[in-house]
């Protein structure tokens, strides 16, 4: 029986793809292929860019106020269509209902800081910087603008960007994850109905011939990117080498350092979600755990207790903790790198490798996994493995957890579980990774604060959202203005000028 197959949104509607290439969007929970999309072919992609760029002039010019009112009627459209949203997103990826709600949600709070745009685009100002002289500077937009985004939040992480490039000025074109695209294209539809002009918004799922054209198109003057490190990497290279500003987010190896007067019974709850859910395919999951002196035996026992209590199942069954994971070549990686921690001497505690959920029989599960004793020599701790294997490494004192997590060449997200201020303050100060959490497991940032790691974790100079997105979407020009009286002497000079 055939599946129904997606189109396009370019240019304000449902458009037929050029390409012949389909790609399947398997239910991960079922092992169900339940609808197709078009890869997007050089073609399509260059007809996304040339709709992009033939509505920016208008959208550019079109005032802050009138686009702020455009992206409070998406918020509305996008709280109103919540439900529908995640259950999408919990269909495609195979996240939890709840846990799908949750990251739509932390997607529209970027839009709700979107529709400060008036105020965020304010430049600044100063009187009198010499005789007479004033200057002041404009945040503009940059044009089109294109971001690639991944698999494990459909919703949210397409709305770092597009909302916020869209608010500044600026046409976009999504290149969602061909795995998930349904988010993409219905939020398009929902953008549509709020009042955008056609054009400013396109979705154009694909693969590499997609993103490729993306990357080398003189048109676009921007790529924003989530995924995993190898390709992130490429991404920025290819895409500076081709004269385009870049932010690409890459993986993550996020740390926990437990001190011995952490409350136990918190820190492993905290843990239970930061590590499982969402099946740890999150970049901010919570993999690594860092036992400090003596706490390490009480800790783990509460992990594997707490672990082996969670549910495994369909991600829209009422009760489950933890769905599948995203595909079957995925689980068989996870299983893989389990296999390795095993032969390389950790410690397994408990086991997810071959869990069978009734009903769901060729779904894609792996249950909660929890390695101890870990090395920092072994595949399991230098790897991401980006699914639900939970891995703790002992160490003698807070000075070695803190040299361990800094030696780790990903910096994406860490925390510390601490009962003490002067620790939690030399943490904050001394680690060198981009988000930090103090008795926070996952510190994702509010959509007012910035978005991105250090180190291997983010090519390029700008975080996503927040105010940086806001500089990442702008060039600044500074304007300095003189009206000179008619009786003034002539400014005509040779010399370098100075306005003190």
């Amino acid at each position: 029986m055939s599946k129904p197959i997606l189109k396009l949104w370019i240019n304000g509607q449902r458009t037929e793809s050029r390409s012949a290439r389909l790609s399947d969007v398997t239910n991960p929970a079922t092992g169900v292929v339940i609808r197709q999309v078009p890869l997007a072919s050089r073609e399509d992609v260059e007809a996304a860019i040339a709709a992009a760029k033939a509505a920016f002039p208008a959208w550019r010019d079109t005032t802050p106020l009138r686009r702020s009112r455009i992206l409070n009627k998406f918020r509305e459209l996008l709280e109103t269509h919540r439900a529908e949203l995640a259950q999408l997103a919990s269909e495609e990826h195979g996240k939890t209902l709840e846990d799908a709600a949750g990251s739509v949600q932390r997607g529209i709070e970027v839009v709700e800081f979107a529709v400060g745009a008036p105020h965020l685009l304010k430049g600044e100002h100063a009187e009198n910087v010499g005789r007479g002289v004033d200057c002041h500077s404009m945040l503009q937009p940059i044009g089109v603008c294109a971001g690639i985004t991944p698999f494990n939040f459909p919703a949210m992480v397409p709305m770092w960007m597009f909302p916020i490039a869209i608010a500044c000025g600026n046409t976009f074109i999504l290149k969602p994850s061909e795995k998930v695209p349904s988010c993409s294209l219905r939020m398009a539809e929902l953008f549509k109905e709020a009042g955008l002009p056609d054009g400013v918004f396109n979705v154009v799922p694909g693969d590499k011939e997609a993103v490729d054209t993306l990357l080398s198109h003189p048109d676009v003057r921007s790529i924003s990117f989530v995924g995993s490190t190898p390709v992130a990497k490429y991404i920025y290279e290819t895409a500076a080498h081709h004269g385009k500003r870049v932010q690409a987010l890459g993986g993550a190896k996020n740390h926990a350092i437990v001190l011995p007067d952490a409350a136990l019974d918190f820190t492993a709850d905290a843990i239970m979600g930061a590590a499982y859910g969402s099946a740890g395919e999150r970049c901010m999951a919570i993999s690594t755990v860092v036992a400090v002196g003596d706490v390490a035996d009480a800790l783990v026992a509460r992990l594997k207790a707490r672990a082996e209590k969670l549910v495994v199942g369909p991600g829209d069954k009422k009760g489950v903790d933890m769905g599948p994971v995203i595909s079957a070549p995925h689980r068989d990686k996870i299983v893989g790198y389990i296999a390795s921690g095993v032969k390389q001497g950790a410690k397994l505690v408990t086991d997810g490798r071959g869990i069978k959920v009734a009903g769901h029989e060729n779904g894609f599960f792996v249950g909660p996994t929890l390695f101890d004793n870990v090395s920092t020599d072994m595949t399991i701790y230098k790897e991401e493995i980006f699914g639900p294997v939970l891995i703790v490494l002992r160490v003698a004192s807070f000075d070695e957890a803190i040299k361990l997590v800094n030696s780790n060449p990903y910096a994406n997200g860490t925390a510390i579980f601490t009962g003490s201020g002067a620790a939690a303050r030399r943490f904050q100060n001394e680690i060198e990774v981009g988000m930090v959490g103090i008795n926070v497991p996952i510190p994702v940032p509010m959509a007012f604060f910035s978005f991105g790691g250090w180190k291997s974790s983010l090519f390029g100079d700008l975080h996503m959202h927040g105010m940086e997105g806001v500089y990442f979407y702008t060039r600044t020009k500074a304007i300095t203005t003189r009206w000179p009286e008619t009786a003034e002497r002539s400014a005509s000079t040779l010399t370098m000028p100075t306005l003190g």
